[in-house]
């Protein structure tokens, strides 16, 4: 391996003294491909397998709390039926040598009406023309639980810690955004109440961890910085909501960004990137992973050397390259790929729905190479 990268596999002690044992984490990926009650398919095992060996962490991507939240195929962490599938997520995880923290997440107005039949849309406030009603209460107040419930789950199934999913517009972030939350009770009105919701979802979390006196287990929190539209979160708010977070029991928050440069949108400096802004703000009291179209190791190491994460979330790349970690310890960097190559298309091992997505140009897949 060549020396420019060492500094990716040093190895990182969090606040609760577990060593991460390098800076690369395996992003969320989303395979699109779960059994009925969200086991694991032979599709989704095949993907897995030695996909991310060589990685300090894996997070394994958005978890259902609760059955009115399923969004798409994909795990489920809501009753103890689904403990033998979060024990062989683990097994898969520990058996390639990295942490695994599944992320626990709620669809809120995305939910899929076809998977969660026996239940409303539901939000944090009524969006009559999306069909949506506000939740009360007391289901908010039965979510926080659920989300700690899902945390004692991944406890009993041997998981090293869970995510807190308050990104990419699922249900977390829709109680953060003004656009979605219009209540005016303990969970809405001003920004300082929107946030109310996630806190008290840290908060439970954290009960649990008490409870079974692991102070080891993980606990992380994901965000998305901007929203478009008026109303939509900007950098002053989200900058608002990491005072907090860093404030609570996390071992580390981790940015959703579909580029690691992109900069401020609104509510900030606009000429800076929301990542430098965010890393000034967390001034390194907490771990921060960055994330943003990292498909090649230059790309990656340069992202590192901006000093703005401390960690570094791969996605795309993991995709196309099953062996990414060996191939850069190895120096065959040039075997790297960025883009979906056809010709090679059994070597990714993509579930079907994969393949679909790629196909049809989704833009949750890498690009189809050219030529």
């Amino acid at each position: 391996m060549q020396d420019k990268y060492n500094k990716l596999f040093e190895p990182y002690t969090l606040n609760n003294n577990v060593e991460i044992k390098n800076r690369l984490v395996v992003a969320p990926l989303t395979v699109y491909d779960s059994g009925p009650d969200g086991e694991l398919t032979g599709a989704a095992r095949n993907f897995w397998e030695d996909r991310f060996k060589g990685f300090g962490m894996w997070i394994i991507p958005f978890a259902n709390v609760h059955p009115s939240g399923i969004g798409f195929e994909s795990p489920n962490a809501f009753h103890e039926e689904n403990l033998p599938t979060l024990k062989e997520y683990a097994d898969i995880s520990h058996k390639q040598g990295a942490k695994a923290v599944i992320q626990l997440a709620h669809a809120g107005i995305h939910a899929a009406p076809d998977m969660t039949q026996g239940y409303d849309l539901m939000g944090p406030s009524d969006l009559p023309y999306m069909g949506i009603r506000g939740m009360t209460d007391d289901e908010v107040r039965e979510m926080v639980h659920s989300f700690a419930y899902a945390t004692e789950l991944a406890i009993k199934a041997g998981l090293d810690g869970v995510e807190i999913h308050g990104a990419n517009g699922w249900l977390i972030q829709q109680f953060v955004s003004a656009t979605y939350n219009q209540r005016t009770d303990h969970w809405g009105g001003s920004m300082e109440k929107r946030f109310n919701f996630p806190m008290a979802i840290i908060d439970a979390i954290d009960e649990v961890r008490q409870k079974y006196q692991r102070p080891d287990f993980i606990v992380g929190y994901r965000f998305s910085p901007e929203e478009p539209g008026e109303a939509g979160l900007t950098m002053e708010e989200t900058l608002a909501l990491i005072d907090l977070l860093v404030e609570k029991p996390l071992q580390y928050i981790h940015i959703s960004l579909w580029n690691f440069y992109k900069k401020i949108r609104r509510g900030g400096d606009t000429n800076m990137t929301r990542m430098e802004a965010v890393h000034e703000r967390i001034n390194g009291r907490v771990p921060f992973i960055g994330v943003g179209d990292l498909f090649a190791e230059e790309q990656g190491l340069e992202a590192f050397n901006t000093g703005w994460a401390d960690f570094l979330a791969v996605g795309g790349s993991v995709e196309l390259n099953p062996h990414l970690v060996n191939q850069i310890k190895d120096g065959r960097e040039d075997e790297i790929q960025s883009e979906f190559d056809w010709n090679k298309m059994d070597s990714y091992r993509f579930t079907p729905s994969m393949l679909y997505g790629t196909l049809t140009g989704n833009a949750m897949f890498p690009k189809v190479k050219q030529g």
